[in-house]
């Protein structure tokens, strides 16, 4: 795990509510990345690993409705322990950027700040399972929970018997929560956080996030 050593590598999340566009905007940010050279691993949350993709089978299961709040902050800080340990960390020590599509703000904001359990304690957990190591950045993508719920579905269009997984098939205040949540978080740490309204093309999302991206390559301290 993690110590207090100084990092090689960059370590940036990127975060939002349902339908945001964080993977695709991972996916972007990691392919320009790699065309100035630098070496770049993406992981995602859960998972990551095979230890958390089996995790996050369990935790994203539609058919799980019994799981409790404080099972799934105990599922997601397993799998984020492992995940640190096995990828994130090492990756850092080697000098390679890491992008996470998703990090430990998500299980604050989705069982704590929406759903419910005290967001202290599950800091606590999990600070512990993921060795206190934080992104230099954390990109928050923020858009309006019915347009973003609408991205989500229309993305299935032609699969009727679609029902999406565990998280989003809570109800419309929980997602309004969700969102909510993040916003909190952020206003609390505008230091590690950088927010971006997602409501527009891609493509555009790509270039507020690559403005940044380019002032802390430039200086890293300002990440």
């Amino acid at each position: 795990m993690p110590k207090k050593e100084r990092k090689k590598g960059l370590f940036l999340s990127i975060e939002g509510p349902d339908g945001a566009g964080k993977t695709t905007q991972a996916r972007m940010l990691k392919e320009r990345l790699e065309k100035m050279g630098l070496p770049v691993v993406l992981t995602r949350e859960p998972g990551g690993t095979p230890i958390g993709e089996e995790i996050r089978k369990i935790l994203l299961n539609p058919d799980f409705r019994e799981m409790t709040v404080p099972c799934e902050i105990l599922l997601y800080s397993a799998a984020r322990a492992q995940l640190v340990s096995e990828c994130i960390y090492p990756s850092l020590q080697k000098g390679i950027t890491v992008i996470s599509d998703r990090y430990l703000d998500s299980t604050i904001v989705y069982q704590g700040l929406a759903g419910g359990e005290k967001p202290e304690i599950i800091e606590m957990i999990n600070m512990w399972a993921a060795g206190r190591l934080l992104p230099e950045i954390t990109f928050l993508l923020d858009i309006d929970v019915e347009t973003g719920l609408r991205r989500l579905r229309g993305k299935y269009t032609g699969a009727p018997d679609w029902r999406g997984d565990r998280m989003e098939q809570k109800e419309l205040e929980f997602h309004r929560k969700v969102r909510q949540g993040f916003l909190q978080l952020a206003s609390r740490d505008s230091e590690r956080f950088f927010v971006i309204q997602a409501g527009d093309r891609p493509e555009s999302v790509h270039e507020k996030i690559w403005e940044k991206m380019q002032e802390i390559l430039r200086d890293p301290a300002k990440g």
